[in-house]
């Protein structure tokens, strides 16, 4: 696919959630473009009425996938286990010069999504946002959010879109910074997630438990040196990564990550992408991987507690360990 000078005028956005919301907060204030979120039926209906993002609301245009058709950039900011069912209008919006941009957390959307469209739309990228969902919208602070990481995943790395990506980002409040090691930051941003998010959503407590418990600290580890042998046994140098994206967004204690926040809200989590993949990964490369495993039972166990598995009245039939 060759670019020629590119600049992007239309950009749509598949996912309204927290990481949506920090891209329509920012690109709101481009009076240049065009900036729509992808949605149809009863979700549109609700779209058209407004995001409220930071007790402001914002009014992005609402389109079908067919009236996103042909956009500059798209945009995917999905929860990662509604990526197979948003195929088929992935295809319909990408052109043929569409950039797609998956912000999705894990380590293979962007392999997902081109192997519908094709790997040349792709541009590797992710976002760190502590961002949360209240009655009243959602809320981040857009000083301390470390942003969007972007790049090509081979080079020229200076390429004409990764250039207009930049110039779209500029002077919108958005933090931004592209990089020659997308796919190291990407594991990086990975083994955080698997490391800070997983082991406190099995507790319940703030991230402050990995500071004052040996035990959460113990691991966090165990699931870190699973994540680096298979990052490794992939050519995957995540040292390579940038020092910024080795840590995440300054948080307080309290702090609860996505996976925590959705048991929290009943919801089910992403651990198909997290421990999930990494014990995909292990089988295929012969890495064993205790302690991902163990974590993604008990999580897998903790969604089917949400959805009232175990709600016994004391009248079942008695049971023997075994």
């Amino acid at each position: 696919m060759e670019h020629t000078k590119m600049t992007i005028e239309k950009v749509a956005i598949l996912g309204a959630g927290a990481v949506g919301s920090y891209v329509i907060w920012g690109l709101s204030g481009r009076e240049d473009i065009r900036l729509g979120v992808v949605a149809e039926g009863e979700r549109a209906e609700r779209l058209k009425q407004g995001c409220r993002i930071n007790d402001v609301t914002y009014h992005p245009e609402v389109w079908s996938p067919q009236e996103a058709h042909g956009a500059d950039l798209l945009i995917v900011a999905l929860k990662y286990g509604a990526l197979p069912g948003a195929m088929e209008s992935i295809r319909t919006i990408t052109g043929e010069n569409t950039t797609v941009m998956s912000l999705m957390n894990g380590v293979d959307s962007e392999e997902l999504i081109a192997e519908a469209i094709g790997a040349s739309h792709m541009i590797y990228s992710l976002i760190k946002v502590a961002s949360h969902q209240e009655d009243t919208g959602y809320y981040f602070d857009p000083e301390t959010t470390i942003g969007i990481v972007f790049g090509e995943s081979a080079a020229p790395y200076r390429s004409e879109r990764i250039q207009a990506i930049e110039k779209l980002f500029e002077n919108t409040g958005i933090h931004y910074r592209a990089t020659e090691y997308i796919r190291e930051e990407i594991w990086s941003k990975f083994r955080l997630n698997v490391c800070n998010n997983l082991p406190q959503a099995v507790l319940g407590a703030g991230v402050g438990c990995y500071r004052d418990s040996i035990h959460m600290k113990a691991i966090s580890n165990g699931l870190k040196e699973e994540l680096e042998t298979i990052a490794k046994a992939k050519g995957i140098d995540i040292n390579k990564a940038d020092a910024s994206s080795t840590r995440g967004s300054a948080v307080p204690p309290t702090a609860r990550y996505s996976t925590l926040q959705d048991l929290d809200a009943g919801r089910h989590t992403e651990i198909d992408m997290f421990s999930g993949a990494l014990m995909r990964m292990g089988k295929e490369l012969g890495i064993p991987v205790p302690y991902n495993e163990y974590t993604y039972h008990m999580i897998k166990a903790l969604e089917e507690k949400n959805d009232g598995k175990f709600d016994y009245s004391g009248t079942e039939k008695a049971t023997c360990a075994k």
